[in-house]
């Protein structure tokens, strides 16, 4: 386990760093309490592919490598690496429900076009 002093922690909205909504929040806490494991963590990241160039992935992890940075708000944390946080900042991390099923998304404003599902973009 880190010390909290290796990452950096955000608290509230931050038009520089990534938020994270109130469904997203209940969605994260809801799936750590179904595994019964208070250290699993919601991991955030950006990877080449898709039909616009990148694509988020969300990931649950026990460990943060010390270069992550940590977003903490109300009682989850979401971590993030070096490489995706920069074309994360500003974004907004929330949870949906729809027709396309259930799904964590990102409302991301550096995008300067996204696929028809959301789910890829490109800066």
């Amino acid at each position: 386990m880190l010390a909290p002093t290796t990452m950096a922690v955000a608290e509230s909205f931050d038009p520089t760093g990534i938020n994270l909504t109130a469904r997203a929040i209940d969605k994260v806490r809801e799936l750590v309490s179904e595994e019964e494991n208070a250290d699993l963590k919601l991991r955030v990241y950006i990877t080449g592919g898709g039909c616009s160039g990148f694509q988020y992935g969300f990931t649950f992890e026990e460990d943060a490598a010390d270069d992550d940075t940590a977003i903490q708000k109300g009682g989850v944390t979401v971590v993030v690496d070096p490489m995706s946080y920069q074309y994360l900042v500003g974004s907004e991390v929330d949870y949906t429900e729809g027709l396309e099923g259930s799904r964590f998304i990102v409302n991301n404003p550096n995008a300067t076009t996204t696929c028809g599902c959301g789910a890829s973009f490109s800066i």
